[in-house]
């Protein structure tokens, strides 16, 4: 890979939490720091709660985000290439970003190959044992016909529920995350799984709100990208090392 040229990872923007005023300026923030990798960038992968909800009507989608989409629509124009995974919080992603901005949508993992490197990527929501419960929803949640009975609501119902439910998510209420210890990381202790079947040189998650870089006993490392409310995270791959990074701005 031309060293002016990168692939970045970001992930759990949750665009559209509560309270709007700190979306917007979060929205603002990520909107430059997109127009500043823009220069080197030549893939952008977006891994899961971009938008803290989103759902696809034939024809209606969650105002607002003009920014960041325009944004979006400029580095996709550019010839960067984007590729956005389903989150917990955006699971319903059908079409639209994929006919606007010519995105590539990933439903669960994607694995890639760079630069004879190897990438194991997930936005990271029920992997590993346990959290039965989450892994029922989010079963029930992604099935056709709960898609189907959300979209017979008229969005001021359905979008409007979804944004109450919000004032109790983590982003809402600026929970902090704290490390549990190697041992104690699902996604870490999942990775580790992987490795006994298959070697990755990189897993890269969301979802934990926690940035962290865990290197394994095989040589591979375990990335989570952390989040945009407080850390402003993210990894960049340059041809020949991954780093995590925190937006300065």
């Amino acid at each position: 890979m031309s060293e002016t040229k990168k692939i970045y990872f970001a992930s759990d923007f949750h665009l559209g939490s509560y309270p709007a005023e700190k979306s917007l300026s979060r929205e603002r923030e990520i909107v430059r720091w997109l127009d500043h990798i823009k220069h080197d960038a030549t893939e952008l992968y977006l891994m899961g709660d971009v938008f803290d909800f989103w759902f696809e009507y034939q024809t209606v989608v969650p105002k607002g985000y003009i920014r960041f989409l325009g944004k979006l629509a400029e580095l996709a124009d550019m010839g960067i290439k984007l590729t956005f995974f389903k989150g917990n919080h955006d699971m319903w992603m059908f079409g639209y970003l994929k006919k606007e901005l010519g995105a590539t949508i990933i439903d669960n993992e994607l694995i890639i190959e760079r630069d004879n490197t190897s990438f194991y990527l997930h936005h990271g929501d029920g992997l590993g044992d346990g959290d039965v419960k989450y892994k029922l929803l989010k079963k029930i949640f992604r099935s056709k016909s709960c898609q189907w009975l959300f979209a017979r609501l008229h969005p001021n119902l359905g979008i409007g529920i979804a944004q109450r439910w919000s004032r109790s998510s983590r982003a809402a209420n600026d929970t902090d995350e704290i490390f549990l210890g190697e041992d104690k990381e699902w996604l870490i202790n999942y990775a580790k799984e992987l490795e006994v079947s298959q070697h990755f040189d990189f897993y890269i998650f969301g979802h934990r709100h926690l940035p962290y870089d865990i290197p394994l006993s095989n040589n591979s490392r375990v990335l989570n990208l952390g989040e945009w409310f407080k850390n402003q995270t993210y990894a960049v791959w340059d041809g020949s090392q991954l780093e995590l990074k925190y937006w300065e701005h």
